[in-house]
């Protein structure tokens, strides 16, 4: 890898980003490199035949014996789920501040990056080196939980589905809070609570498609007007 690891570039105290049009190199092979961006419509193309395919498998079974508002409850659910895995994800792991070299390095990919460059636009998105094995992680656990271990196997795949499709509204999100106006209401609110997370508070505000966990875990800073 090419790059000094700055610690806590993602915690503790604001930092002066970079705003250089040019990526953060990461690693001295260009394969690897390559692998390191991605584009929002790679996420798409990636992702919605996923939401697709697991809604369609919810229709056919929950649907058919319990009613589309059934399909409709398990998305809904899996959304949610969705946004407090996003909270703790991003809270929990990806500014976990390790003490190891190795670990640094590997923090450091994950998401100092992005603290470090957050404008850059090919790295605001997860890649499908890392995006899909937890995806399949998050789907063997969804079901070893409501499928097996609570006994609710057709609630699985629309559960699934709404999850996903929680994650690409949050990626979407996330790239639109970076690059794109959004001024008006509440995405106009969104996008000042996220930048306001880099540039002010990187200790707090660490939803990113919701405020919603920071009120529950008091994540929000008591006089929010002064960031």
């Amino acid at each position: 890898m090419e790059v000094t690891v700055p610690m806590s570039r993602a915690r503790s105290t604001p930092h002066a980003a970079r705003h250089d049009q040019e990526p953060i190199r990461l690693f001295k092979s260009d394969i690897l490199e390559f692998f390191t961006h991605v584009h929002p419509a790679g996420v798409l193309l990636l992702f919605v035949p996923v939401v697709l395919f697991f809604l369609v498998k919810g229709v056919e079974g929950l649907g058919g014996s319990h009613g589309i508002g059934a399909v409709a409850m398990a998305f809904a659910a899996g959304i949610a789920l969705w946004t407090f895995i996003e909270y703790v994800m991003h809270r929990f792991v990806f500014h976990y501040e390790p003490k190891g070299k190795i670990l640094q390095r590997l923090w450091f990919l994950l998401h100092g990056v992005h603290h470090e460059q957050p404008q850059c636009k090919s790295r605001l998105l997860m890649p499908p080196l890392m995006s899909v094995p937890l995806a399949l992680a998050f789907f063997g656990l969804i079901h070893a939980v409501v499928g097996v271990a609570l006994g609710f196997p057709l609630v699985v795949a629309p559960l699934y589905a709404g999850f996903v499709a929680g994650y690409l509204v949050y990626d979407m999100l996330h790239y639109a809070e970076h690059h794109l106006p959004l001024r008006g209401g509440a995405l106009r609110y969104l996008k000042r609570y996220h930048l306001l997370h880099h540039y002010k508070t990187p200790d707090d505000r660490f939803g990113v498609s919701s405020p919603l966990w920071d009120i529950i875990f008091r994540t929000v800073p008591r006089d929010s007007r002064k960031g």
